[in-house]
């Protein structure tokens, strides 16, 4: 079989639906039904940022309810729960005094603005896609490879997975303890869903592509030997920022090591140019397709034999070449 393991998607569904029909797929009145001997994966943050929230959540779900897809979750997906979820233990409180997981600041008030222009706070139709949210895991691996959003760390995976169903997805309670800092469960919910990062050297902050001054920096985890290597090799961030990292800063301490043989597929890192694998064993599939000028991804994983990973089988829906 086929795994289409699409990239994320951040509500562009005309994107979603040019790449569906691309790769074959044929809408059959309620879902998008694949070609013979394929399967779509979707790799998380189905929403915020695009116009097509709905209908962008109606074409995952009608596939996920079809039995032709799979998903995992994304940190957007995550973001969502955590901002409508009240919980009176924390101090992050909006102006009527009420108490959210995610505070209702005015970041986070920005970056769901698309999903809740469509899905307005606290509405029937808000509550229905928050409660359908909680039925996609973390992670799914299987016996030919493993898909995360962001990072496939089983160290952090054994932290989270004495809170979750059997199937890895998240309850209200699983909820509430990942979003209380400091934690080791949320560091471990941080890992998988945004990565591995590490500090940046004291007086360095960077501004990321929200505005939001960050004093840590990603690194590109699916590398060897991250520990001794400039941090300025190791780092994932533009080139704005690297260059502001001094070239004698070494990285230290970055305490992950990838422990599987399979391929592992990612999206999250806004990636763009021509599509590769990251490395001979991991690949993403989210080359920027919330912008303008990026293309939704797609890598078709051949499931009796998933290695060695290949360009050729990434396939983009270039929607700028469309008539």
């Amino acid at each position: 079989m086929i795994i289409d393991v699409i990239g994320d998607i951040h509500g562009y569904a005309d994107k979603l639906i040019g790449l569906l029909e691309q790769l074959g797929y044929v809408h059959n009145g309620q879902y998008y039904v694949p070609p013979t001997g394929h399967r779509a994966l979707f790799i998380g943050d189905l929403i915020d940022r695009g116009s097509q929230q709905l209908r962008t959540l109606e074409i995952v779900f009608a596939m996920l309810d079809a039995d032709v897809a799979d998903a995992v979750m994304g940190n957007h997906e995550y973001n969502a729960l955590a901002f409508a979820t009240l919980d009176k233990t924390l101090s992050n409180h909006d102006s009527n005094g009420a108490h959210y997981l995610r505070a209702h600041n005015d970041v986070h008030t920005n970056q769901h603005e698309a999903f809740l222009a469509e899905l307005p706070f606290g509405s029937a139709e808000h509550q229905y896609w928050l409660k359908r949210l909680y039925e996609i895991p973390l992670w799914l691996e299987t016996d030919y490879a493993c898909f995360v959003h962001a990072c496939w760390d089983v160290n952090s995976m054994a932290v989270l997975k004495p809170l979750l169903t059997k199937n890895n997805c998240l309850t209200l309670d699983a909820l509430v303890k990942t979003a209380q800092t400091p934690s080791l469960y949320h560091d471990a919910l941080e890992r998988v869903l945004k990565g591995v990062e590490t500090p940046l050297p004291d007086g360095l902050a960077m501004v990321d592509k929200d505005g939001v001054k960050r004093t840590r920096v990603r690194v590109r985890w699916w590398l060897e030997h991250l520990n001794g290597r400039p941090l300025r090799q190791i780092a994932r961030a533009p080139k704005s920022g690297l260059v502001q990292i001094p070239p004698e800063v070494i990285a230290k301490d970055i305490d992950f090591v990838l422990k599987t043989n399979k391929p592992v597929f990612v999206g999250h890192y806004w990636l763009t140019g021509t599509p590769e694998p990251l490395s001979p064993q991991v690949v993403c599939t989210d080359y920027s397709a919330a912008s303008a000028s990026g293309y939704l991804t797609c890598y078709q994983l051949d499931n009796q034999q998933p290695l060695p990973l290949k360009t050729n089988n990434f396939v983009q829906y270039r929607h700028d070449s469309c008539t």
